[in-house]
């Protein structure tokens, strides 16, 4: 009875189906169900890592969630830094240069003799 079953029932007013045409019909699902199968798994994976990152930003231990803007506001204030660096050398050099033409005039001064008034 099994046999019978398996086998497509002999209607001649209905168009015959071939075992050839069932096993390509086979062999084209079954790839389909490996290639859905494989879309779902990325699907699910994707929604994992969505919903660690959401639950990982709400404890408050993620990464700001604009690390870029972060990163050019740093580069930004660095390059102040090094500016602020070179202007403030400057100044020193300019500084430690008064500084020296102060003691050559006060020296010049001070050898030079007094005269009463």
């Amino acid at each position: 009875m099994a046999a019978r079953a398996a086998q497509p029932p002999n209607n001649t007013n209905e168009p015959q189906v071939s075992r050839n045409s069932l096993l390509s019909d086979l062999a084209n699902l079954t790839e389909r169900n490996t290639c859905l199968t494989g879309h779902v798994a990325r699907l699910e994976q994707r929604l994992s890592e969505a919903l660690g990152q959401d639950a990982w930003r709400a404890t408050g231990l993620g990464a700001p969630p604009d690390t870029d803007t972060l990163q050019r506001k740093i580069d930004h204030l660095e390059q102040q830094v090094a500016e602020l660096r070179d202007q403030l050398s400057e100044r020193e050099e300019d500084l430690q240069a008064s500084r020296a033409t102060n003691r050559e005039l006060m020296t010049q001064l001070n050898s030079t003799p007094h005269r009463p008034r």
